[in-house]
């Protein structure tokens, strides 16, 4: 099984009075798109804030880009996915579940909501309680087999500034006490603080992508029979790097990371399965 793993997108409106953007903006994510969706894949995977407001048009426009492959495609909502409209608003548009699960004979794949309605105030990330007894039921169901979560916000205290202040998902909220309950290999992605990181901690590995404007990247993971292999794709397309100074520049509500990329230890890893076979 490969999967596509895509961080932070950041698609944004424009102000069509700023002579430039409206072809700096298309240039830019016509082109990481494509590349995204040009890669063969199992799945397609958005780590959330794939809209830098969640206006409707930010939503339609981004999605008709997406629909333009037939790739099975999956959006973990993240902050600014909900800040302008409601949940129920956000996902009649997008077509995806809130928070669901899919199971193959490798691996189960589960897609949390870690993201606030509409507040704008305070970032951080929350699950509530009837989606925590949910994931505990697909954890605990899960045996020994390796489970992959997709989520916008980390943990807290795993990744790289998961630590801060609006960070992560809640310090109050014991994920812990869910995730202890996995046997064999877990694995958890996420996006949120725009800086690559990668930290193993027990059974579980948390990996963390920084967002496609400071890195323009993606992760390809493949769970094979005796390993989960994550490496890391760079592009280097002159209408992504020609055109991304635009962007910094004019959209509100994003800041240029310029220490956003890892060192290979925090962009890529393999993860043995061997033990977990051995042990069925």
């Amino acid at each position: 099984m490969k999967l596509v793993v895509m961080g932070d997108l950041h698609y944004h409106e424009i102000d069509e009075a700023i002579p430039g953007w409206l072809e700096a903006r298309n240039g830019f994510y016509e082109t990481l798109l494509g590349r995204f969706l040009e890669l063969e894949g199992d799945a397609h995977i958005s780590l959330g804030d794939l809209t830098n407001y969640g206006h409707s048009s930010e939503l339609r426009e981004v999605y008709a880009l997406l629909r333009q492959s037939d790739r099975t495609f999956y959006h973990a909502l993240g902050n600014h996915d909900l800040y302008a409209q409601t949940r129920r608003e956000v996902l009649e548009i997008t077509g995806q579940p809130r928070y669901h699960a899919v199971e193959n004979e490798k691996a189960i794949l589960v897609f949390l909501d870690t993201a606030k309605e509409m507040d704008f105030e305070d970032w951080g990330g929350w699950v509530d309680v009837e989606q925590l007894a949910w994931f505990e039921e697909v954890i605990t169901a899960s045996g020994t087999k390796p489970v992959l979560v997709f989520a916008h916000h980390p943990v807290h205290n795993t990744t790289t500034n998961s630590d801060k202040d609006k960070g992560s998902i809640h310090p109050s909220i014991d994920m812990w006490k869910i995730l202890s309950k996995k046997e064999g290999v877990g694995i958890y992605f996420n996006g949120h603080t725009h800086i690559d990181s990668i930290v193993k901690q027990n059974n579980w590995t948390f990996v963390q992508l920084s967002a496609c404007l400071d890195q323009h990247g993606l992760r390809i993971v493949d769970v094979e029979q005796d390993e989960i292999r994550i490496s890391a794709i760079d592009f280097t397309d002159a209408a992504l790097i020609g055109n991304v100074e635009m962007l910094y520049n004019n959209m509100k509500h994003f800041r240029h990371n310029a220490s956003a990329r890892g060192t290979d230890l925090e962009r890529a890893c393999i993860i043995s399965l061997r033990i977990e076979a051995e042990q069925r």
